[in-house]
């Protein structure tokens, strides 16, 4: 039975629960946000019933037939600073407006956790409230900002969103983070009551799977993802001119970068130490996957827990990865995984030279597999999400 048949099946089974109804509440949704709003409505519609408060949603998002939904605004935050502050609050109070008409019990804020006005007016209507970080905002927000504006208005900004997101923290019944670590660097509590440091997050385990077995793989590493400067891509291009003869490093993705990558590395493209396959579609990223003897992903100090990571290790590919966020909580430096110490190009490709020289990477392979099917399937985030709800039912405010 696969996980989308099953996940039909919970949808039917959630007529008559005894589990609170939630409506999810996100800030204006771009592709890498509505993937991750997707998976968390998945797993809710699959435990009770659910339905998203949002902006700018994209139109060919399968949210739009799959969930109900109400969209404030097809406008996304702005280019402008000033423009963005506008719609902040313009958003708030049009969330306000319509949690107020609202039945549902519990207000789960997804990344929205700056929202403080709505977040609020929830808990002065006698809702439970959830906030729930995709990552670290605020420090998105500045470095953004840098790019337009003197570094300490950008830093004073950003500290405003702060503020913002831990009196949000405060105001809630409950935060729900990824991990533990990922409450750790939001100045969270594991411990506390109040924090669910095991966020439900998943990988389509029947999709994501081994393939190809790992004693099998040609020695190729690689990269997968957006090819943009916050990537770190043009390190990686350093990293893979370093690498020895027998290794292929292989960008599988596209970006801004790419013109800059083959015109970079044409002589490592031109003998085949170097390949850019371009877009992937998504069915086709699991065979990707499966290509690789090792992923490597610096990942930011921004982000929560990237998805590549969990789907990586699904398919029995180990990762070097940047411990940042919840990312050590997964990649367990010589069994899931490694943790990368420097970003510095030169440490990285000695890094990469001593993990593909041990001589334990097979069963590495296979711990990685058994730590998604143990924690991160469907059913384990199903799982981890009634325990949360059921906490919090009947939390009165």
């Amino acid at each position: 039975m696969t996980e989308q048949t099953r996940h039909r099946e919970h949808e039917t089974e959630t007529q008559g629960t005894d589990l609170p109804s939630v409506c999810v509440v996100t800030h204006p949704l771009a592709a890498a946000g509505e993937n991750a709003t997707r998976s968390l409505l998945d797993i809710l519609s699959a435990i009770t019933s659910v339905a998203l408060v949002t902006a700018d949603l994209p139109a060919d998002s399968e949210i739009r037939d799959r969930h109900e939904l109400v969209e404030l605004t097809r406008k996304g935050a702005g280019d402008s600073v000033v423009t963005a502050a506008g719609r902040f609050l313009l958003n708030q109070l049009r969330m306000c407006r319509v949690i107020a008409d609202r039945d549902e019990d519990v207000v789960l804020f997804f990344g929205a956790t700056s929202y403080l006005l709505p977040i609020i007016a929830a808990r002065l209507l006698g809702k439970t409230v959830l906030v729930e970080p995709r990552g670290d905002v605020p420090l998105t927000l500045r470095l953004n900002w840098e790019q337009q504006l003197p570094d300490p208005v950008a830093a004073g900004l950003a500290g405003a969103v702060r503020a913002l997101e831990r009196a949000g923290f405060a105001a809630a019944h409950g935060v729900i983070t990824y991990t533990p670590e990922m409450a750790r660097q939001l100045d969270l509590h594991p411990e506390s009551p109040t924090v669910y440091p095991t966020g439900a997050r998943y990988v389509r385990t029947d999709e994501f799977r081994v393939q190809q077995s790992y004693a099998d793989r040609d020695r190729v590493v690689g990269f997968l993802g957006r090819l943009d400067e916050e990537k770190g891509i043009r390190e990686l291009a350093s990293v893979a001119a370093e690498l020895p003869d027998d290794v292929t490093f292989r960008f599988i993705g596209d970006g801004d970068l790419r013109e800059w990558l083959e015109q970079d590395l044409a002589g490592e493209i031109e003998v085949g130490r170097v390949e850019l396959t371009g877009w992937v579609d998504h069915d086709k990223v699991p065979r990707a996957l499966n290509d690789l003897e090792l992923l490597i992903l610096p990942s930011q100090p921004t982000e929560g827990l990237p998805t590549t990571i969990l789907e990586a290790l699904a398919c029995g590919t180990p990762v070097y990865a940047t411990p940042v966020s919840g990312v050590p909580d997964v990649v367990r430096d010589g069994d899931t995984g490694f943790t990368i110490d420097s970003r510095e190009p030169t440490a990285l490709a000695s890094g990469i030279e001593k993990i593909l020289d041990r001589d334990d990477l097979a069963a590495i392979s296979e711990n990685g597999r058994t730590l998604i099917e143990r924690e991160y399937s469907f059913d384990a985030a199903c799982e981890r999400y009634r325990g949360i709800l059921r906490s919090v039912a009947g939390y009165s405010s």
